[in-house]
This record gives C-alpha cells, structure tokens and sequence, in this order.
C-alpha cells in the first residue's frame, strides 16, 4: 500500500504497510480500485447524455467519500461499491480477491509516480484530495435536497481529464483553480441547504459536560442524521449529546429547540478512543473521522451513512431504533458535571447582523484585524502551535475559528471589544463558506480586495475537505495563506515552490515569528 492523502502520514512521506488512520493494505487497495474505477465511469459518462451524468452524480460522491480518511474501512462494503461504480461505466471486474489485489496495485500512486514522475502525480493528488473534499459537502447538501449542476459537471470533467492520464502541469493546476471554483459553490450549496433545513445559525450557549439519564453520543458532520435522531428519541428519556465537529449543530434553531438537545461531551476527533470508552451510553458516527474503536465501547458504537467499521453495527437510512436500544440497555450518567459553556452560532447571517457593530469598531481602531485559525485538528503535538498564537494576538483583534481546528483555540476567555466578541465560532469545517461570506461582505463595505482587508488566515489541516477550502480561497485569489502544521506529503518541493510564487501560501512557522509577521 501507499497513501499520503492525510497530514499525518507516516514519516511525513507515506503509510505503506498500515496506514495511520488504521487502514490495513487490503482496505487501502479497494479504496485505490474504488477510486481508479470511478474515474473510469466520469469518463465514460462525459461521452453519454446529460440526464446520464445526471443520473450518477449521487453515486460518484458517494465513492470519493467512501475514500476520504476515517470514513469506509469495511472491504465487503467497498467491494460492493467497487462493482456498483463498475457496472455503471459497462466494466465487469473478476470475482477473485487476488485479482482485484492486482487490478489495486496498478491504480495506486507509486504506479503514477514511476510513470509521470512525483512533481505531476502531486498536482494530480492535489486535484483528486479536492474532488474528494467537494463529494463530502456535496453529499450533505444531496441528502438535505440541494445539488448543484456546476458541481457535479466539474466533478465529471476533473475525473475524466485525471482517468484520461493529464499529466501537463500547466492544465492540472488550472483544473485545480477550477475545482477551487466548484469548492466555493459546493460550500454555497451545502450552506443553503444547513440553513435552509434547521435555520440560519444564532448565538447560544452550550452545555459542556453532562445530566443525569440515558444518553446517546453523536459525532461526525451529518445534521441531517442527528436531525432525524432527534425526533426518534423526542420523549423516551434519553439525552442526546453532540462530540467532535457536530459541536456547531447548537446553533442551528431548528436542532436546538429539542429540549433532549442537552449539550457537548467531549472535545476533537482523534480523542474518541478515550471520550467514547468514558461514555456510557450509545455512539452514533454520522461521517469521517472513525477510529478503530476499542473493545469496550464496539458493541454500543454504529455508524450510518458512508461510515463503515468491520463488526460495528451499521444502521440503513435513518432507523436508529437500534441506537435508541443500545442507548436504553446502557447506564447513562448518575450525577451532573459542568465544565462551562461554549457559545456556537457566530455563523456569517449572525456576524454580519453585526455588520455596522464591526465596521465601526474597524473604523474607530478599537478592532485591528481578523485571525481567521482553523481548520482541521489531529493528534501532533506541533498542533499547541494554534493555542499559542490565538493566545498571543493583541487584545484589539477578533478569533474568527471553525471546523474541529477550534479545539485548539476555545476554552480560553478572549473577552470582548465592545459589543463583539473576541472569539467567534462560524461552525463546522461544512461552515467554511461562512467566513468566505463574511470576508466578501467586508470587502464590499469597504470597497476593496479581499487581500486589503485586516483578516490574516492561519489555517491547520488534516484531510481532504481541508484540501477543498484551500483550493476554494486560491480562487479567490487570497493570498498570504499559512498552513501548517506540517505541509501535504503530496506537494513536492517544486509544487510548494508554485503556490509560493503564485499564491504566497507558506508552512507555519514559530509562534514568536508568526506572531510578529502577522502583527507587523
């Protein structure tokens, strides 16, 4: 096996007998043969009617996100994908194992590499990890009833050109910018339909900690299956719980007028193991970010939608009547634990409500500049680095913080200049198109570039949606991007070198110099 799609990669070049993630050589083939057939079916559709490639716009998503990092690790499920996609694109793949082992081996990366070299096959991962953050949006979207024709056209055109063997450097990065373009549009659609379903985000306060009762865990990105949980468990006792990146649902008025909605246990992704061994009740993991789950939560853990563990039990649609049981059949908490409050909501309806607030305060000198930190959070140590910083502004500028990267930031009072606050939480990483919104907006009311406005982007990542929103602000043309904190094992020296030139984006550096260089 070969993959360094994640940040933490093994040796920050490549996971190639068991990846970190907990994929094992066999899981990360089928997700390579899952990936190489789907490109096969974009090009085959781009020679087929528009109601054809209409048609398999869902199932296209659904195979790039089964490859996303900490999403699909069951084999039987991906083989069942595999020949789905197949038989799509009129292909028949052999029945044996070994045979679909050796079909895996010539679509991975090293075969890439040795033929069109590290520098092209980078730009070509760049584009692919891309695709792949975009068919996560847009399969939530999907599920709440937006698509966008844009979208899905573009996602077709980039895995026909990639299934075509496009190795010109030149082309591969403008398809980049233009999956950049479709990224801005996916995180636009993905926005109206989050809104549109459970209402425009508004501040509010979240529990953190936990009542006494049943209870059930939710964790993932999903809003939509922690919507229909929600009315599933509506008066049987059990309190409902969000983990991880389903923090921001609390904003949502439509999510949080379930009184069972209790509040947030837990903190990021990559502290489940010990999170969910402490939880007693049931887990429910809506999307990525799974980890092998240890035997003592397994039999009360489930997954939906694109996640897939191997013995874990997985529910089909939205029927969590076996959560709910599992839920039921467990302790729940006895006693009553308050670690604070954690205010969700800063969403762009809710921050550009304060629009005239914040344009005065700019004006005035009384609010300096925006830190946009966030992103992706993960287990290296190197990730204190966005603590420190955020600690580290000057009292005059506002945190603007999304995706699980807050972990790193919240639970510090940052205080207030005049009526906003220093800290605000726009969501989830599905919320980047937030602060794009709110960056727009400023421009407008100033009557400038995006690059002249006070806003500094110090972003940290881990998977493929980061990969999506970086592409996203390149077509905007920001630039003066940090990234850190370590840079894709996938961008060669050469790939860095033009993103620097074009783009000004660069790695973190030390706290001290950063914070100098972003204050200057």
């Amino acid at each position: 096996m070969f993959c360094y799609q994640c940040e933490q990669t093994a040796h920050g070049t490549g996971c190639t007998e068991i990846g970190v993630c907990g994929k094992n050589a066999e899981v990360a083939g089928r997700q390579d043969l899952l990936l190489d057939v789907t490109k096969q079916l974009a090009l085959h559709l781009s020679r087929r009617p528009a109601s054809e490639r209409r048609a398999a716009a869902g199932l296209i998503e659904e195979a790039l996100f089964a490859t996303v990092t900490n999403v699909n690790f069951e084999v039987e499920r991906l083989d069942a994908l595999i020949r789905t996609v197949a038989a799509a694109a009129g292909s028949r793949l052999p029945e044996a194992g070994d045979d679909l082992r050796a079909l895996a081996d010539a679509a991975g990366i090293p075969a890439r590499r040795e033929r069109y070299g590290a520098d092209v096959t980078g730009l070509q991962e760049l584009l692919t990890y891309g695709l792949k953050g975009m068919a996560a949006y847009a399969h939530h979207a999907r599920r709440l009833g937006q698509v966008s024709a844009a979208v899905d056209d573009f996602t077709l055109t980039a895995l026909a050109a990639l299934a075509d063997g496009e190795a010109d450097p030149d082309r591969l990065l403008d398809l980049n910018l233009r999956c950049g373009a479709a990224s801005v549009e996916v995180l636009a659609c993905l926005d109206a339909a989050n809104t549109g379903a459970f209402g425009a985000p508004s501040p509010a306060p979240v529990r953190l900690g936990h009542l006494p009762g049943k209870a059930i865990l939710v964790s993932g990105h999903d809003l939509g299956d922690l919507a229909a949980l929600l009315e599933q468990t509506a008066g049987t006792g059990i309190n409902i719980y969000t983990h991880g990146e389903m923090l921001p649902a609390h904003g949502y008025p439509e999510l949080r007028r379930h009184p069972h909605l209790v509040g947030h246990y837990g903190g990021a992704w990559m502290r489940q193991r010990v999170e969910f061994d402490a939880f007693p009740g049931a887990i429910l993991m809506t999307t990525n970010c799974i980890q092998k789950p240890a035997p003592s939560y397994a039999e009360r853990l489930f997954t939906c939608g694109p996640v897939a563990w191997p013995g874990v039990g997985h529910v089909a649609g939205q029927d969590f009547s076996a959560v709910i049981a599992a839920a039921q059949a467990a302790p729940g908490f006895t006693d009553t634990v308050s670690q604070g409050e954690h205010w969700a909501g800063f969403g762009h309806h809710a921050v550009l409500g304060l629009a005239d607030t914040v344009i005065a305060a700019i004006k005035s000198g009384d609010i300096r500049r925006f830190a946009v930190i966030g992103g992706c959070d993960g287990s290296d140590t190197a990730r204190s680095y966005y603590t420190d910083l955020a600690t580290g502004l000057p009292q005059d500028w506002v945190i603007m913080t999304l995706g699980c990267g807050k972990f790193r930031v919240i639970g510090h009072d940052y205080g207030q200049i005049g009526a906003v606050p220093r800290l605000l939480d726009l969501g989830q990483c599905n919320d980047a198109f937030s602060a794009i919104r709110i960056a727009q907006a400023l421009a407008g009311a100033f009557e400038c570039d995006l690059n002249d406005l006070p806003v500094r982007l110090i972003l940290s990542w881990y998977e493929q949606k980061a990969v999506c929103v970086l592409l996203a602000l390149l077509h905007l043309g920001l630039r003066d991007i940090r990234i850190g904190p370590s840079l894709p094992a996938f961008v060669t020296p050469a790939l860095l070198q033009i993103l620097a030139d074009k783009f000004a984006v660069h790695p973190v550096g030390t706290v001290e110099a950063d914070l100098e260089a972003l204050v200057a």
